[in-house]
């Protein structure tokens, strides 16, 4: 009778552990550049990476991890030690958002630059190695558009890099979020003008941190890092079901 009621002891208070290793999120990585990035808060600093705001759009108790830092490509991220800090932390079941491509287009810096068929590719297949080596799993996204108009029309301004990306995501069998694709879409349908508004067009004496304004077509402004976590959303749907399951309803 001791017996019995000691087991049944034990069943009451191991349940509820194993219904909690059940319910347990995985956590979401994030590598990559200033896209991406967290960007500090306060003194006016109106810059934000689409990877700060994109925990807001999660449930409760999913832990993201946002790593991503200025200027960073594929080859400077791993030169840093900055991968081997995350792949510490990994554990199977958690995700890894792998976006560059901004960064690792700059030929005149040799610290930064790898060319997009020889060693970007290969960058992003080691990437995607090592986080299936550790039993996570790697999600690949294209680099988000640069707002450069000729003539009213949208330019490119990243080449193969978007392309390569969708390769070693076919070839590797990886999940892809094609934000390439989807920012192009979004700010051709906004216009040269309206546009202005997701990247950091900011009147002179806007902020007082930029009192003689500032035009940049590449980083993000609040509403914009806004607007592209919309479009990671709208991808993960697509390519990420069971990761879309964590968003907020």
């Amino acid at each position: 009778m001791k017996n019995a009621m000691r087991w049944g002891l034990l069943v009451l208070l191991v349940l509820p552990l194993l219904s909690y290793i059940q319910q347990e999120k995985p956590t979401i990585f994030l590598i990559g550049d200033s896209t991406l990035a967290d960007k500090p808060y306060g003194k006016g600093n109106p810059e934000k990476g689409w990877g700060q705001v994109f925990p807001l759009y999660l449930q409760e108790g999913v832990k993201v991890e946002n790593h991503a830092v200025n200027g960073r490509s594929t080859k400077s991220f791993r030169d840093e030690g900055r991968w081997d800090k995350v792949l510490q932390k990994l554990k199977k079941g958690d995700y890894v958002f792998i976006e560059f491509g901004h960064n690792d287009e700059k030929s005149e810096d040799p610290k930064r630059y790898a060319a997009p068929e020889t060693d970007y590719r290969k960058n992003l297949e080691r990437y995607v190695a090592e986080t299936r080596a550790k039993g996570a799993i790697p999600v690949l996204a294209t680099p988000i558009v640069r707002r450069k108009f000729e003539g009213g029309e949208l330019v490119d301004t990243h080449g193969k890099y978007p392309d390569v990306v969708r390769e070693v995501a076919a070839k590797r069998k990886v999940p892809l979020l094609d934000l390439e694709r989807k920012t192009k879409e979004l700010v051709s349908r906004y216009g040269e003008e309206r546009s202005k508004a997701l990247f950091l067009h900011i009147a002179p004496s806007e902020y007082e941190s930029l009192p003689e304004g500032r035009e940049d077509n590449t980083h993000l402004s609040a509403y914009g890092a806004f607007r592209v976590s919309d479009l990671v959303v709208e991808e993960m749907r697509e390519a990420l079901p069971e990761v879309a399951k964590l968003l907020k309803e």
